[in-house]
């Protein structure tokens, strides 16, 4: 008998390996780098397709998230953070605080990639010819700031702002640079200025007047891949929703795309800038496009019923995407055909489709997911919520819905309110009620749920991770009485201090949501906040938290545990050495068994 006939099916779900859709380096496609748990934890390796090689490049206690490859392909960047700790000599990983490293593709020792630099967040990073780079940090005192690092020479500041910004383009030849900002004071519709490499401006891309927020956002992909050509390819929210336009800012000149799509899209282009990929998003599934800028035909390339987790064009003119179903787990796949990298060892078990429904709400029709275990219900349900809010579920492959399915519950996923993939109305209609507005289309679906039969009243159980766990926890005080109890992992419980403690980036979000500071509109932050509702709660409650999330900061979610024990209230608190969640393996799964133990022992019996 193998290991694996011994191990629950949702164990090996999350044990099964998996990689990423690898990057590959623009004039060295024969070199990639790819994110794996592989070895027991997310980290990087490079993988030379000429000889087939695979190597582990970083090897972390917690992992390790951010890395790129050179265009040369010789350099490997990543990301070593662990510096925010104030106890000297005291790591904190999972902080999100450091500095970048590198080391060469074939290996070798790792080095400061960007020596000058004091450690800070990252907020992009591009990398040009010849050792240049450019470098995107964030911190409490200097705010936004972009760096221009050449090899034995001290890096050149280039752009600083108390708002948020970051890196996003280079162009092919290192002259010109894209920073998307919002010096406006608007993070959810952010601005583009072209810069040259010693900051002179060339030019702004701004969707309102000059000076005020925006009426819409506009992100920037990159610039086409031809030396000589300043064209960057841009996604814009003109029409309600993300559509592509090119910009070239030494001219000004605008070519605006119509592709004609119900959805949402993304964009990118082929190595060749004659045509763009397009990643069309609706209705939580995705497919893909290639759109020819000569002659504006757009072509469907053949994917499979679910959702691209990502696409990139190879220079033969065949698209590398990431692929899953609710039912299947991610492959790597080509439209050349067949799939392009398989990790080692056994393929993660499927799990059971995703249902449809729409539910009339209170701000329009809502799109939930649904999975249903076998039997006939009502069921035991838990309501995941999704994090972000600036992010969507969709019918793909998920671990952890997948273990509750196994145990006997159905599981539904509430696209609400602030959520994206649904238009820019859709996406914006939470801001300055916070919290609550994404409440009222949960209710909305926890009804239609308990009255169309799927779901038992009495055995729900609210869940979610960071922005999903702060709607739980603010759930379980606003709505006392709708559930049976909480699952929050990574979450918001007490919005002024986690607006005091968290990382810059946040806080100039959370100002853009709530409409300013806590010094500024003091009652806002107490509407939106978990604590606000906390004598509220009868049900019991289950926190896992990280002694190091920048995001969602220890201390807030202490103060919120502390009520909760003077009230009386049934909980636990799993603290773990991480930050704003784990990307170990043996971790992810201690903390599922723990919700799992949770629920068996607190959640009503029929």
């Amino acid at each position: 008998m193998h290991d694996a006939d011994l191990t629950p099916t949702w164990e090996q779900r999350f044990r099964a390996p998996r990689v990423s859709l690898p990057d590959w380096a623009d004039h060295a496609p024969e070199r990639s780098l790819y994110h794996s748990n592989t070895s027991g934890k997310y980290e990087l390796y490079a993988w030379d397709r000429k000889t087939g090689e695979q190597r582990q490049v970083t090897d972390r206690p917690n992992g390790t998230m951010l890395g790129a490859v050179s265009p040369d392909g010789e350099w490997i960047w990543w990301f070593k953070d662990g510096y925010g700790s104030s106890v000297p000599d005291l790591p904190s990983d999972g902080d999100e605080f450091g500095v970048w490293m590198r080391q060469r593709f074939e290996g070798g020792p790792d080095e400061e990639a960007a020596p000058g630099l004091a450690p800070a967040y990252p907020v992009g990073l591009t990398i040009g010819s010849d050792g240049l780079a450019v470098v995107g940090r964030s911190t409490d005192e200097d705010g936004s700031t972009v760096h221009v690092v050449r090899p034995g020479t001290d890096p050149v500041t280039i752009y600083r702002h108390r708002e948020s910004a970051g890196v996003s383009a280079l162009s092919e030849d290192d002259t010109l640079l894209v920073i998307e900002h919002s010096e406006h004071g608007d993070t959810m519709h952010p601005s583009l200025r072209a810069v040259r490499l010693d900051g002179t401006l060339v030019a702004d891309l701004h969707d309102g007047v000059p000076g005020e927020p925006p009426a819409s956002g506009l992100e920037a992909t990159g610039f086409a891949p031809i030396l000589g050509d300043s064209r960057v390819l841009v996604r814009h929210q003109r029409r309600g929703r993300w559509e592509p336009l090119i910009w070239n800012p030494l001219t000004g000149e605008e070519q605006d795309i119509d592709l004609g799509l119900p959805g949402e899209v993304a964009v990118d282009w082929y190595p060749d800038a004659s045509a763009i990929l397009v990643e069309h998003e609706h209705h939580a599934r995705s497919e893909l496009y290639r759109y020819e800028l000569a002659t504006g035909t757009l072509e469907r390339l053949e994917t499979p019923p679910g959702t691209v987790l990502g696409a990139g064009a190879r220079p033969d003119g065949t698209v590398e995407y990431l692929w899953s179903s609710g039912e299947r787990p991610s492959e790597l796949r080509s439209t050349g055909g067949g799939t392009v990298l398989v990790p080692p060892g056994e393929r993660a078990p499927g799990s059971v489709p995703v249902e449809d429904a729409w539910v009339e709400g209170p701000g329009g029709a809502i799109h939930a997911l649904v999975s249903r275990p076998a039997g006939v219900g009502p069921f035991p349900t838990v309501f995941e919520v999704h994090g972000g809010p600036a992010a969507h579920d969709g019918d793909h492959f998920a671990p952890g819905v997948a273990v509750w399915v196994d145990h006997g519950f159905a599981v539904v996923r509430v696209n609400y309110r602030g959520s994206t993939g649904y238009g820019k109305a859709w996406s914006d209609a939470l801001r300055q009620n916070v919290g609550l507005t994404e409440l009222e289309d949960i209710a909305a679906v926890r009804a239609w749920a308990v009255e169309s039969g799927l779901a038992d009243p009495g055995r729900l159980v609210l869940s979610g991770g960071s922005w999903g766990g702060y709607l739980t926890l603010l759930g379980l005080g606003v709505q006392a009485g709708d559930w049976a109890l909480g699952l929050a992992a990574v979450p918001v419980a007490d919005y002024v201090a986690a607006y005091e403690d968290e990382m810059e980036g946040l806080k100039a979000m959370d100002r853009t949501l709530i409409g300013g500071s806590p010094d500024e509109v003091p009652e806002r932050y107490a509407k939106a906040s978990p604590i606000t509702y906390v004598d509220n709660v009868a049900v019991p409650v289950f926190i896992s938290a990280g002694v190091n999330d920048p995001r969602c900061p220890i201390r807030q979610i202490e103060n919120y545990v502390a009520r909760l024990a003077d009230l009386g209230v049934v909980h636990e608190v799993y603290r773990y050495d991480a930050g704003h969640g784990s990307a170990v393996v043996e971790e992810r799964i201690r903390q599922v068994r723990k919700e799992l133990d949770f629920v068996a022992r607190h959640l009503p019996r029929r």
